[in-house]
C-alpha cells in the first residue's frame, strides 16, 4: 500500500468501525427492549429507523450514498457494486438476504427498516437502474429472511 492510500484506508476503517459501534447499539437495545412484555417483537429507538415509506425514496435518502443516483456504483474509498444491469438481483432472495443481513461492507440496513420498507427498496432497485425483474419480493418474505 502505498503512502499516498492510507488516508483513505483510515477514513474507510473508522467508517466501518462508527457502522459497527452503530450497529452493536442498535442490537443491543433489540436484544433488551421489546413491544410487548414477553413479546418477540423488538422496539428500536426511533433514532435507528428510517422514516422513507417508498422504494424510491428510501434508495435516494439511504443507497445511493454508496450505489450513487444512477445505481452504478463506486470506488475509492471504497468498492460499492453496481446495482444498474446488475444479474445477481434476478435471484429475488438475493438483494433481501443482502437488505437484511448485509455483507462485507454492506451493514445489515433491513434492521433499520420495517417489513414494507425492505420490501419496498428491494422491489425498486430491482426494477430500476436497467434492471426489470417483476417478480416482487412479498412482505410475508421479508419476514421470513429476518435472523
Amino acid at each position: 500500500m502505498s503512502i499516498s492510500r492510507l488516508p483513505k484506508a483510515f477514513a474507510t476503517a473508522a467508517l466501518v468501525a462508527l457502522v459497527s459501534f452503530t450497529l452493536a447499539a442498535v442490537w443491543a437495545q433489540k436484544a433488551t427492549d421489546s413491544a410487548v412484555p414477553g413479546s418477540a417483537e423488538p422496539t428500536l429507538s426511533t433514532g435507528f429507523r428510517f422514516a422513507e415509506q417508498s422504494g424510491e425514496a428510501l434508495y435516494a435518502n439511504i443507497c445511493q450514498a454508496c450505489h450513487m443516483p444512477d445505481g452504478k456504483g463506486a470506488s475509492g474509498g471504497g468498492t460499492y457494486p453496481s446495482l444498474a444491469g446488475n444479474q445477481n438481483l434476478a435471484a429475488r432472495g438475493y438483494p433481501l438476504h443482502i437488505v437484511v443481513n448485509g455483507q462485507r461492507g454492506m451493514p445489515p440496513i433491513g434492521l433499520m427498516m420495517n417489513d414494507d420498507q425492505v420490501a419496498a427498496v428491494v422491489n425498486y432497485v430491482r426494477t430500476h437502474f436497467g434492471n426489470h425483474y417483476q417478480d416482487a419480493i412479498s412482505v410475508e418474505e421479508v419476514k421470513a429472511a429476518r435472523p
